[in-house]
């Protein structure tokens, strides 16, 4: 790859890198955002985020009939490429961000050298790891792992609904779809939820809350939809079937930071970037963080755009105030 320095390299796709790379090429700083090759190991990672997971988006303004998650992420590509944004369809494997400019490596092109560096890479969701489950989230056929985000669709109201985990998070999504399903049940693979008791409380108070202790999830039934989901007992391993129209997997988030590890750049008890007060700025000066790779909290598509418009300002008045632009 070409010796140049670019101003600014954004590192992820989702509506955080998007929405900064249309901040800076609006601002005329030739970004350059490198979208990621997509794997499966096991969990899916796609150039675009969770969101390409997402069949229908009804909780993002300015779409009121809804939107796909992928056309959602298309139209965010495209306005950012209006603007000049050059897009690589490739992997950034390691940082080194103890050196001016800063080098970063690619799977398939080399070093690249960069001024300053968003990083917004967003986290992926831990599955079950079962072909079918796969399978369905990708399809958009009734598994996910974002209650908030999917379970007030229409394909899920007024149906029987399964939660897998145990803790805090667990609880939150599970409680959330009973605004919505006939029945909730969340499988559980021990004898005792890890959740807070408030939050044990608050689902098990709901009059169509389920808890089934010491299940797991050995398969998941249905060709283009979810029709059910195939349990084994822990403690003796009998199977059974459970008929559900939507499984939501709720066994915790992982950043997508592993290429940062070596980095110097500092994460919190989670493996989430630490960021510096509510600025986009991280430890690294010229490096900064948006979306959910830098937040364990919400996992929204507005709340990573708006974390991605704050990354674009915050790196344009920074490379401004060093004079590199």
């Amino acid at each position: 790859m070409s010796d140049s320095i670019h101003n600014l390299v954004i590192i992820g796709s989702g509506p955080a890198g998007w929405t900064a790379a249309i901040y800076v090429a609006r601002a005329n700083l030739d970004p350059v955002c490198f979208v990621g090759i997509p794997k499966q190991n096991p969990s899916i990672v796609l150039p675009g985020g969770q969101l390409m997971l997402t069949t229908d988006v009804e909780n993002y303004p300015g779409f009121p009939d809804g939107v796909t998650g992928p056309d959602m992420m298309q139209k965010f590509q495209a306005q950012a490429e209006r603007f000049g944004t050059v897009v690589r369809n490739d992997d950034i494997t390691s940082c080194d961000f103890s050196q001016r400019p800063f080098v970063l490596q690619t799977a398939n092109n080399g070093e690249i050298k960069a001024h300053a560096v968003i990083i917004a890479t967003g986290a992926t969701a831990n599955w079950l790891g079962l072909d079918n489950e796969m399978r369905l989230a990708q399809s958009g056929g009734g598994v996910s792992a974002c209650a908030v985000c999917d379970g007030a669709l229409p394909m899920f109201r007024d149906k029987p609904l399964a939660v897998v985990g145990g803790g805090d998070t667990a609880m939150e999504e599970a409680t959330y779809l009973t605004k919505f399903a006939s029945t909730v049940y969340v499988i559980h693979r021990r004898d005792e939820l890890r959740a807070s008791k408030i939050m044990r409380e608050r689902f098990t108070g709901k009059p169509n809350a389920e808890v089934l202790w010491n299940k797991v999830v050995v398969d998941v039934h249905g060709d283009e939809k979810i029709d059910g989901v195939q349990l084994k007992d822990t403690v003796n391993g009998e199977e059974s079937r459970l008929d559900v129209a939507g499984l939501f997997i709720a066994i915790g988030h992982t950043p997508a930071t592993e290429f940062l590890q070596d980095s110097g750049l500092d994460f919190d008890d989670k493996g989430y970037i630490k960021l510096n007060s509510r600025h986009s700025h991280t430890n690294i000066d010229g490096v900064f963080a948006a979306g959910d790779v830098a937040d364990a909290e919400y996992r929204q598509a507005i709340t990573a755009a708006g974390m991605g418009c704050q990354a674009a300002l915050d790196a344009e008045r920074w490379l401004g105030a060093k004079g590199l632009v």
